[in-house]
């Protein structure tokens, strides 16, 4: 029997390590995008080189590894470090440098507001490859594990559970203590004062804990990675967790936008959206988000800037179930703008005195009107509409409420432009996390996650750069890109979230006033 004959290990060959890699390998598309950057004009940390002592690497080549590393779900230093020394692949990429794997880690953690850069440069990339439309986006966020255990993150009634069991045990231990005393048992004596030590010390630190929280003006506290959160992941399941945020391109599946926070999707539409925006450089955009995203602040910011919101409509509850019948709503009554009036639906009309009050509910705040009729007094349905004894029906009208009407109308007029969103955004999440594994986060600190998840996306859009084009279409367009930094000169997130906040805060006291 006949097999086919393996080469011998032990004869010399000549060929060099270009001849082992295809042309159209996606390796080669790393080395020729990573080549064409300016990393000073990415701030990234480009060391200087010494005249003295061991000479640093260039950062391009742990930018290459880190690229390559994620693209075939390898986002360890140390296994980066051991590929480096197997992988002909990376033989070639790397050039046949090993850096350790301190080096490696290091360049992640230090370049987080960098790594954010070079995603956006290369969204400018897809821009001008045409391959995203840039009018419509879908927008929509995923939770990944923190570094930080459930065990470690405390809230308020946590600390209090704690303390408050301590509290028990502590006297519990302090009655056997005297009932030992009065029988001289010295064996259970020291076993109980062990036991009450432990108490006093775990008492100190849920104290010390109490006292940050409270200085934080936070809802809860993580002990492990002080930005991480305990979010609400799925149905009644909390995960202590991270929030990614993506805005997606509808033509090919391309993310625009993403930044990570540690909050749930409630407050953050604006942001994502406005960063879509400017990733992209459109004067307009419109942005597709479920119901989860659904805030009239956040739909107004969007109003503000430009960006038109098809957002899914949150379920009306009503304030005055036990008086309110549904005939009688509030969706029922008829606001007119022009006279700053509502109709109610036995044809009367409520007025505004147009003072502006403030409301408060789980940390968010905003301002709003009454409007009333004197006609609820001998209204013969009254008992339909209100269950108010004295004065009659009262309609309260946000200053948000015209943003949040105008996005209603526009939900329920495109629906079919809506259904497209799940199938945009959902593509991306199944690929990070269920294929590529990227659904947790060993690093510490929100800037650094940000920074990884930034890395992430980047990752992902030259796959499919890859499978949309290919290799050898990419690599000719790569090499005849010139590279606009000034479309990246903004760093958003942060900054726009301040300005935005303080400019709500100035309508608020203007209106107020």
């Amino acid at each position: 029997m006949q097999h086919i004959s393996p080469a011998n290990r032990f004869q010399i060959q000549f060929s060099s390590l270009d001849e082992h890699i295809e042309q159209d390998h996606s390796v080669r598309f790393i080395e020729a995008f990573v080549e064409k950057l300016d990393l000073a004009q990415l701030h990234f940390n480009v060391k200087t080189i010494q005249q003295e002592g061991r000479p640093s690497y260039n950062p391009k080549v742990f930018l290459k590894l880190y690229f390559y590393g994620y693209l075939n779900g390898i986002r360890s230093s140390r296994r980066l470090e051991k590929e480096c020394k197997r992988n002909i692949e990376l033989h070639w990429l790397m050039q046949k440098l090993t850096p350790n794997y301190h080096s490696i880690a290091d360049f992640r953690k230090d370049n987080p507001a960098a790594l954010k850069n070079t995603f956006k440069l290369f969204v400018l990339f897809l821009k001008d490859m045409d391959l995203v439309a840039g009018n419509t986006v879908a927008i929509d966020g995923t939770k990944v594990r923190a570094h930080n255990s459930k065990k470690s993150n405390y809230s308020q009634k946590k600390l209090e559970r704690h303390l408050s069991y301590i509290e028990t045990k502590t006297n519990e231990y302090l009655t056997q203590l005297d009932q030992n005393d009065v029988a001289e048992n010295p064996a259970t004596i020291k076993q109980v004062q062990q036991k009450l030590e432990r108490l006093k010390q775990n008492k100190i630190k849920y104290e010390v804990l109490q006292q940050e929280l409270e200085q934080s003006a936070q809802p809860q506290i993580s002990t492990t990675d002080t930005d991480a959160r305990a979010l609400l992941v799925q149905g009644q399941v909390v995960e202590v967790s991270y929030n990614v945020q993506t805005a997606v391109d509808h033509k090919h599946k391309l993310v625009v936008a993403t930044h990570t926070i540690n909050r749930n999707d409630r407050n953050a539409l604006s942001p994502i959206a406005q960063e879509a925006k400017h990733n992209l450089n459109v004067k307009a955009l419109t942005a597709i988000s479920d119901k989860g995203y659904h805030n009239g602040r956040e739909l107004q910011h969007c109003k503000d800037h430009d960006i038109t919101t098809i957002c899914a409509q949150q379920e009306i509850v009503n304030s005055n179930e036990h008086g309110t019948t549904p005939d009688y709503v509030v969706t029922k009554f008829i606001y007119h703008p022009h006279t700053d009036t509502y109709t109610c639906p036995q044809g009367h009309s409520l007025k505004t005195k147009g003072t502006w009050h403030k409301k408060t509910r789980e940390r968010d705040s905003h301002l709003f009107k009454k409007y009333r009729t004197p006609a609820c007094s001998t209204c013969p349905v009254k008992h339909l509409c209100t269950g108010r004894q004295k004065g009659g029906r009262e309609i309260e009208r946000s200053e948000y409420a015209t943003a949040v009407e105008e996005n209603k109308q526009r939900y329920e007029n495109i629906t079919a432009l809506y259904r497209t969103r799940q199938e945009i955004n959902e593509h991306i999440f199944g690929t990070i996390k269920r294929k590529w594994g990227y659904h947790y986060t060993n690093l510490k600190g929100l800037k650094k996650v940000n920074g990884e998840f930034a890395l992430i996306m980047t990752v992902y859009n030259m796959k499919r750069c890859m499978n949309i084009l290919g290799i050898t279409t990419l690599l000719e367009k790569i090499n005849n890109w010139q590279p606009n930094y000034k479309g990246i000169a903004c760093a958003f997130s942060k900054p726009v979230n301040l300005q935005l906040y303080r400019a709500t805060q100035n309508f608020q006291t203007n209106l107020a006033a």
